[in-house]
């Protein structure tokens, strides 16, 4: 049975105060009080600039080295890919969260591609070297684009040790069904939040502006404990951040979870 982690994809959001946060914390102190009631973060903000050492040791020390952290790719990675992008974004990046690494912190590297990530030669080759960049530390692979559903992917990503990401989100064409497949020792899950309406042309907080019912998460009961069974470690992660909602949605998943 695996080791259960369940957290939210961020934590310092102004809206949670008063829901989640007290009232009148200074942004500085959201991170230890987060830690008060998670084993498990994944953080967002690597994806927009580059982790530094010196902040990734202050929020270890700010965690009191209790949580598991996850870490997405920096965007040259896996949107803005390049000739840089594996002989020196993925360096930097290792180096930027080392500290993680030194105190078995590191839950994972998370590879979130887009949806112009298409299922092709040339991109299984570059996902391939990407993930053989980043090895031997933890990784999850995340696609957008539901052709990279296929038993030849699985077998690769087994092949290379990394996770497949399975998700929660709008039931829209060329995105992925709700699924239990593990490829790798650790299993990963991520809530998107199902707001189909404003999944396109919108900023980041109306696209994931969703609140579970306890019905919709009651349905992943089943798949969640297969996925434990099969794996060591099972990541869990709400990213419908606005209004506090992750927060909200967490409890509500932890209390169906009798295990």
């Amino acid at each position: 049975m695996a080791n259960l982690y369940i957290g939210t994809s961020g934590f310092s959001y102004d809206d949670w105060k008063g829901v989640f946060y007290p009232s009148r914390m200074a942004g500085k102190d959201f991170l230890e009080f987060y830690a008060g009631h998670y084993n498990a973060l994944e953080l967002n903000f690597s994806y927009y600039r580059m982790p530094e050492a010196e902040q990734a040791r202050k929020m270890l020390s700010k965690s009191g080295e209790r949580l598991e952290f996850v870490i997405k790719a920096h965007r040259e990675m896996t949107h803005e890919i390049s000739e840089r992008s594996i002989e020196e974004i993925a360096p930097a990046f290792l180096k930027g969260i080392s500290p993680f690494i030194r105190a078995e912190r590191l839950g994972g590297i998370l590879l979130q591609f887009p949806q112009s990530f298409h299922y092709d030669n040339e991109q299984r080759l570059y996902l391939k070297s990407l993930i053989e960049s980043l090895s031997p530390h933890p990784l999850f692979v995340e696609f957008r684009r539901k052709s990279w559903l296929r038993e030849s992917v699985y077998e690769t990503l087994r092949d290379l040790g990394a996770g497949l990401v399975c998700v929660d989100e709008p039931p829209l064409p060329s995105l992925l069904p709700p699924m239990a497949i593990h490829t790798a020792d650790s299993g990963y899950i991520r809530f998107h939040g199902r707001n189909s309406k404003n999944w396109y042309g919108t900023n980041a907080r109306e696209r994931y502006d969703y609140l579970y019912t306890e019905e919709e998460l009651r349905a992943w009961v089943p798949k969640i404990k297969a996925l434990s069974e099969k794996t060591k470690k099972l990541f869990i992660f709400f990213n419908n951040h606005a209004k506090a909602q992750a927060v909200t949605n967490t409890k509500m998943l932890i209390n169906l979870l009798n295990f």
